[in-house]
């Protein structure tokens, strides 16, 4: 079977030896059509992506089409096009217990912890797929990335008629505020690059944007939401200074949302923390709730991922495309990559 293996920092290699899955109770034989590539991808083949070890067969937003599958609970059969959640879980632990898969204290993320879906056939779990006739390989492979941005959405209890402020216009932030967007909220986008505020806009229909590099960004967000500042942030930057500076931006009584992820310790200043009794979230992975919500929503037409996908390359044709694809001007937003 053909596979594409990061073997170590900076490296891939292209394999057509990997080993057939093989069937077993309560799986699924997925043949592999489409992989998007996640900023944790980018990190994992740069060295910095943590809880990470090498080598690791990468890829976990993932399209495909079941071959082989028993008698199962969902009524999923061969033939039928999915998605998969690559969150896979113990179920026993004190966080499954109360449902919060995805927050298991013994997570193990496809492509992060256990081998993922750069190959053409993956056994997966039949309660860890997302039957998806009707929508396209495009957007069954966004679903997770989007679902990201809708638990976010969801966990901060945002409501239509609030203002949001997400912070960060990559993939993860965009796909926030087009969830914002869909739920019913104003959105003020903030990124300190001048054409993902304009895809901000463009793409998910953000209402405002601020350069987060000019000066008194505190008073441009108030601006965008009639003086006030926005009762819910979302960072979803993954950068510390950014993250620091985000318990400034969200109102009295309002709630920040941490989206993205730093190998860092995030400090704050406890009388402005207290002042404004500001709720502080993380926000991790993604529920079956959060993908659901997303498959309405795409099914809805509400979101275009034909403009989110920005960049392709075949499968045989990755390991030649994929350091560019680390380059700021390439503009990627979401690379797509097709067996």
């Amino acid at each position: 079977m053909r596979g594409i293996v990061c073997a170590e920092i900076g490296r891939f290699e292209w394999t057509e030896t990997l080993p057939e899955p093989q069937p077993q109770a309560g799986h699924a034989i997925v043949r592999i059509e489409r992989i998007g590539i996640c900023g944790t991808d980018l990190h994992a083949f740069k060295g910095n992506q943590p809880f990470f070890s090498y080598p690791r067969i990468l890829g976990h937003e993932l399209a495909g089409v079941i071959e082989e599958i028993g008698d199962n609970p969902h009524g999923l059969r061969e033939g039928d096009q999915v998605s998969v959640i690559p969150y896979m879980h113990c179920g026993t632990c004190v966080a499954c217990r109360v449902g919060k898969t995805n927050c298991c204290t013994s997570m193990k993320v496809l492509g992060v912890h256990i081998d993922g879906g750069m190959r053409e056939r993956l056994a997966v779990p039949v309660d860890k797929l997302i039957g998806t006739n009707g929508l396209t390989l495009d957007q069954t492979a966004v679903l997770e990335p989007l679902a990201i941005g809708a638990h976010a959405v969801r966990r901060s209890g945002l409501k239509a008629g609030d203002t949001a402020l997400v912070i960060g216009g990559g993939p993860i932030g965009a796909g926030v505020m087009a969830i914002a967007k869909h739920a019913g909220a104003k959105v003020i986008a903030m990124d300190v690059n001048e054409e993902r505020l304009a895809f901000c806009a463009s793409w998910a229909k953000a209402d405002a944007v601020v350069h987060a590099l000019q000066e008194q960004v505190e008073c441009r967000i108030a601006e965008a939401n009639r003086g006030e500042l926005p009762t819910v942030v979302f960072d979803a930057t993954g950068n510390a200074k950014s993250m620091h500076a985000s318990f400034q931006y969200a109102a009295h009584g309002g709630t920040l949302v941490f989206v993205g992820l730093v190998k860092a310790d995030i400090a704050f200043h406890d009388p402005e923390f207290h002042k404004r009794e500001l709720t502080l979230m993380a926000s991790r992975n993604a529920t079956m709730e959060d993908f659901d919500t997303v498959r309405g929503a795409l099914a809805a037409g509400a979101i275009d991922v034909s403009r989110y996908i920005t960049h392709r390359s075949p499968f045989a044709e990755m390991i030649g495309h994929f350091e560019s694809w680390l380059k700021p001007e390439t503009n990627v937003m979401k690379a797509m990559v097709e067996l």
